[in-house]
């Protein structure tokens, strides 16, 4: 099937302005002020773009595809990703992981999930292991992971600075990392560290050692729950300034806020007042995660759940609230985790790059269209493709 978005106003993020946009089998052809085509009407579809804008389709990073937590007990898993809410939040690529839990959640399970929501879809990545040191992989190793099992990018969460963590020594993390590396590099893959900080004292420490003390780049790590408290976020600013990347949680709840929690559309904000480069921030949803609450004495008081919606809401929010640009808006959910992940067809709107593209009123912001890999997902504002069991 070919398709034609005529007169749409395409921020790849960057503002290129109202364009024509050709998009064959999987891919963006062209894109042009105005073109024609002489094809079989069976095969072309040509789609009003006009008071419409077209942005790249969101990255989620950071995504508990087969449901987390477990805090409060068995009954408080909580449950699997539905691939509706995907469509609904205009995720185009999601990566999935462990988080607490890596005994009743196995790697061979999210491995499975990962490639079901391809068959629904959408493109789906997965990070190997989870809070826990030493990693618990699928073949017997963290390389062999990233370098055998294709949707393996990475490693993570590992938790740090968390009463949840394994207590991972220095030496052990930076193994860790050694591997992801060097997995990355002969694969090709970005082999990322995704780094899950926790409400402890230690905060970054075991980054900034690695950033003083090894050869092992910045890019090679990235830190999430960098707005869980005002603290961490100060130190976590730093990190970013000094050449570090640093992630931020859409999902929350008002009791985090209140707690000192900075929304992640503030949290970007702040950053670029205080001088971190724009490409050294993202977003993710901690999707499906649990949100868990604690007293001072660790004891577990109730949960919520993540939800992967928060993450085009934050973006929004950061346009409509904060008056920041649409194509500096963009940036944390498209062009800059696509970079770090070593997405390079994805991310971006361009001739060449895959077809995961959003249709958004320009005066609402809604989301009418949803394209996935050439593929409509929902279409004049009706999801039209849903999870087989949904």
């Amino acid at each position: 099937m070919i398709r034609i978005i005529k007169n749409v106003h395409v921020f790849a993020p960057e503002d290129v302005g109202i364009k024509d946009v050709l998009v064959a089998t999987n891919k963006v052809i062209k894109i042009a002020d105005k073109f024609e085509m002489d094809s079989d009407e069976e095969f072309l579809e040509t789609i009003d773009g006009s008071g419409l804008y077209l942005f790249p389709g969101l990255i989620d990073g950071h995504v508990h595809i087969l449901g987390g937590g477990g805090e409060g007990g068995y009954k408080t898993r909580t449950p699997e990703l539905a691939f509706s809410d995907l469509v609904k939040g205009g995720v185009t690529t999601v990566v999935g992981c462990l988080g607490t839990d890596g005994v009743a959640r196995s790697m061979e399970s999210l491995v499975a999930k990962a490639y079901g929501i391809r068959e629904e879809g959408i493109s789906a990545y997965i990070y190997s292991g989870s809070y826990r040191l030493p990693l618990k992989t699928v073949t017997d190793s963290i390389q062999k992971d990233i370098m055998m099992i294709e949707p393996i990018i990475g490693v993570g969460e590992i938790a740090i600075s968390d009463h949840r963590s394994s207590a991972p020594t220095i030496d052990e993390f930076l193994k860790v990392a050694s591997d992801a590396r060097v997995g990355g590099i002969l694969s090709g893959k970005a082999g990322l560290v995704n780094v899950h900080l926790g409400d402890g004292k230690q905060m970054l420490e075991f980054l900034e050692y690695a950033k003083l003390n090894t050869e092992i780049p910045l890019t090679q790590f990235l830190p999430t729950h960098a707005n869980r408290n005002r603290e961490l976020f100060e130190v976590a600013i730093q990190y970013a300034k000094d050449g570090g990347y640093i992630d931020f949680t859409t999902s929350t709840v008002p009791q985090f806020i209140e707690e000192g929690e900075v929304p992640a559309s503030e949290a970007f904000l702040l950053g670029l007042k205080a001088g971190v480069d724009k490409s050294h921030m993202t977003f993710t949803s901690d999707g499906q995660g649990s949100l868990p609450l604690f007293n001072e004495s660790g004891e577990f008081l109730g949960l919520d759940v993540g939800r992967v919606t928060s993450l085009y809401e934050s973006m929004c929010k950061l346009h409509v609230t904060y008056a920041l640009p649409l194509e500096i808006a963009l940036l944390p959910v498209t062009k800059n985790p696509a970079k770090l992940l070593k997405l390079h067809h994805k991310g971006r709107v361009f001739e060449g790059g895959d077809a995961d593209l959003l249709l958004v009123d320009k005066v609402t912001l809604q989301i009418s269209g949803v394209m996935a890999m050439g593929n409509w997902l929902k279409k004049d504002n009706v999801i039209i493709k849903k999870g087989t069991f949904e």
